[in-house]
């Protein structure tokens, strides 16, 4: 793991080197809940037990909007 630059917040950002490692770059302590990934495993999880999707996002204080993008992105895969 290397440094890789700064974020528009002025956050460090980091470079995994690990060819085997799924994210190249990423940020220790994000300012925004919904990038977290124990919060996108929650909204899968919310989902599998037929939480709706207002519901998950009032829930884990995140945006509608986000609920939707991630259960999105896990349907495709």
């Amino acid at each position: 793991m290397v440094k890789h630059g700064k974020t528009a917040e002025g956050k460090q950002q980091y470079k995994c080197r690990n060819p085997e490692c799924t994210r190249h770059s990423f940020v220790q302590e994000y300012s925004y809940r919904g990038y977290l990934p124990t919060v996108k495993q929650q909204i899968c999880e919310m989902a599998l037990n037929g939480g709706g999707i207002r519901d998950t996002a009032r829930v884990l204080k995140i945006s509608p909007t986000t609920v939707l993008e991630e259960l999105k992105k896990r349907s495709s895969s």
